[in-house]
């Protein structure tokens, strides 16, 4: 359901978008997906002064995503948001980040009124793998990272318990830098492997499923995840 926001353009409903994490390597490429496909982006950024990109659909705001007031004022004119924050890899500082950040934006979504829709950049972790194990219990990833995975599967976990309109987007158990293919298969709680054998996706294929998910929702209150076939 489309709200008061929205822009009739050329006979298309233009969606505008809030983006946390923007200068992020998937972050930017969310925002420059968005932007080819004719949306309205709102950056939203620690400081508006060292943003590096300029667009005329392109937008910045100044937010502490710890601050649900500073985050429903930012909000009030967007209809989606998008988080791809990341935190370093620290375990009590890690889960802080998670966990108070992700609280945060939903009771700033929540002041904000309208309905909007959340979706999360997520991670692999809590995939469930061929052994029936979640991958980050499979001892593949090793200790000194495992405070992001663990942070990440709590984060979930607390938006499974919201009563907003969320969506979780966990990728391929690599995500890099490459080729903007357009050729992706979804899932949803299991890890994903393409013919090759390789769980992969490039920032910029995760980046085209995730505003496609924008534009056509499937996975509404719901954790999906993708795999490129192609590099």
């Amino acid at each position: 359901m489309f709200s008061l926001v929205e822009i009739v353009l050329n006979g298309q409903l233009i969606m505008k978008i809030a983006l946390f994490g923007a200068t992020g390597m998937i972050g930017q490429q969310i925002s420059h997906e968005a932007l080819a496909r004719g949306f309205d982006v709102k950056a939203l950024v620690r400081n508006t002064d060292s943003f590096p990109v300029k667009h005329e659909q392109l937008t910045l705001a100044a937010v502490n995503i710890f601050d649900p007031f500073s985050i429903a004022q930012a909000i009030q004119d967007c209809d989606v948001v998008v988080n791809a924050t990341s935190a370093r890899n620290n375990e009590k500082d890690t889960r802080a980040f998670f966990v108070e950040s992700t609280k945060g934006i939903i009771d700033g979504i929540k002041r904000a009124g309208g309905n909007k829709r959340l979706l999360v950049v997520g991670g692999a972790g809590s995939l469930t793998v061929e052994s029936g194990l979640q991958l980050v219990d499979t001892g593949v990833i090793p200790d000194a990272w495992i405070a992001i995975p663990r942070a990440q599967a709590e984060q979930l976990q607390i938006l499974r318990d919201s009563s907003i309109n969320w969506t979780y987007f966990s990728p391929s158990a690599t995500i890099q830098p490459g080729r903007r293919t357009g050729k992706y298969l979804l899932g949803t709680d299991q890890l994903l492997k393409n013919d090759q054998g390789e769980s992969y996706i490039s920032a910029e294929d995760y980046a085209v499923a995730l505003v496609d998910e924008i534009e056509h929702p499937q996975f509404e209150r719901r954790r999906f995840t993708a795999v490129s076939l192609e590099k």
